[in-house]
């Protein structure tokens, strides 16, 4: 089964692509590549197109066949050793300079009825999953790189916790240990890494943790701040997991 695909060709610079890019031309800000996973829709969306449409180079990343303006884009399961392989081989002669990782998954159910396979889905997803695409990116790390861990307040220690979340906030907890640990590890090769816990957002996720609720904050304006981050978080920040929230839920 091939999972990892190459991307389409480059859609044609929107009107406010060009702009963006004959402002960033003018101060001297390098291009850079960027991998965004999760990004068919969301946060990771939003994310990968605040990015494109500075005129970074923005490979993103999602289980299904997608399209995104101005992104090159593939079909990705970090859970898969298989996908991870040849998405891997795809990026072949790729240097990246950041690395969002925003691909999650959610359970919600009470703890009482949680499954082993629940808590395997979680871990590959949140957890495990993310570290080895790390793991298996490496050789495509440019000078310097920056990795995002996309965590969540949930899994941020001393955060409100919620009923029925479980599984998915500890294996939240797990992921924002990968940014202390990989510095710990990587950080004397040059690397960076941080988490980013954030707080309620208007998502299909959100909407599935919890029924009804309206986020104060849209995808948009959060995958502003998270592009931001990623391009620059890493001059004041190393090896740190870093609430943004605005509420919690």
């Amino acid at each position: 089964m091939e999972f990892a695909r190459p991307y389409c060709s480059r859609p044609s610079p929107t009107v406010l692509q060009r702009v963006v890019r004959l402002q960033f031309n003018s101060v001297n800000v390098a291009m850079k590549q960027f991998l965004v996973t999760g990004a068919s829709r969301g946060i990771g969306r939003e994310t990968a197109l605040v990015l494109a449409a500075q005129g970074h180079r923005v490979h993103a990343t999602s289980r299904a066949p997608f399209v995104l303006e101005g992104c090159h884009t593939y079909v990705l399961d970090h859970s898969s050793p298989e996908s991870r392989a040849q998405f891997v081989e795809m990026l072949k002669g790729v240097a990246l300079d950041g690395i969002v990782l925003n691909a999650g998954a959610l359970v919600s159910k009470p703890f009482a009825q949680l499954t082993p396979e629940d808590f395997a889905h979680m871990g590959l997803a949140n957890w495990s999953g993310p570290a080895l695409l790390v793991q298996s990116l490496l050789p495509r790390y440019a000078p310097g790189a920056h990795t995002v861990f996309i965590s969540s307040m949930g899994g941020y220690q001393g955060a409100a916790k919620y009923p029925g979340l479980l599984a998915y906030a500890t294996s939240k907890m797990a992921m924002a240990g990968l940014a202390e640990s990989l510095q710990a590890e990587l950080g004397s090769d040059g690397f960076t890494f941080n988490a980013l816990c954030l707080g309620a957002v208007q998502t299909e996720m959100l909407a599935e943790a919890f029924p009804g609720y309206e986020a104060p904050v849209t995808p948009k304006c959060m995958g502003e701040a998270v592009a931001h981050f990623a391009l620059r978080g890493h001059e004041t920040q190393a090896g740190q997991v870093i609430p943004l929230a605005k509420s919690n839920p």
